[in-house]
């Protein structure tokens, strides 16, 4: 499956679209990460409990829209985009989305 956030694909064109493609995840805090959150702060730096937590849920959500998208019958989404939402005080929803396509190699 090819994921790129451009509208073309060097070397492919589209011969069909599908249709859109989404995955999503909601996560939430968990209060160990919040504490060791609260001492970062003192001290400074990244908080890499929150960073890795994010990137597993863009993994999540990623792996989510790609499954909707094969399920279109697509071998490639295009125009990929990210968007959070807070849905509550200490969670949040991650979209991924895109545009599920069929796409040929260039003649």
């Amino acid at each position: 499956m090819i994921i790129t956030t451009t509208e073309t694909i060097a070397g492919k064109h589209i011969v069909r679209t599908l249709g859109l493609a989404r995955g999503n995840t909601i996560r939430t805090r968990h209060l160990g990460k919040d504490i060791m959150a609260v001492l970062r702060n003192v001290v400074g730096g990244e908080v890499s409990e929150y960073t890795k937590m994010m990137a597993e849920a863009r993994e999540q959500a990623l792996d989510r829209m790609v499954e909707e998208a094969e399920q279109l019958g697509a071998n490639a989404i295009v125009a990929v985009r990210f968007m959070t939402t807070e849905m509550m005080q200490g969670a949040a929803e991650l979209l991924a989305y895109g545009t599920a396509v069929i796409v040929e190699d260039d003649d």
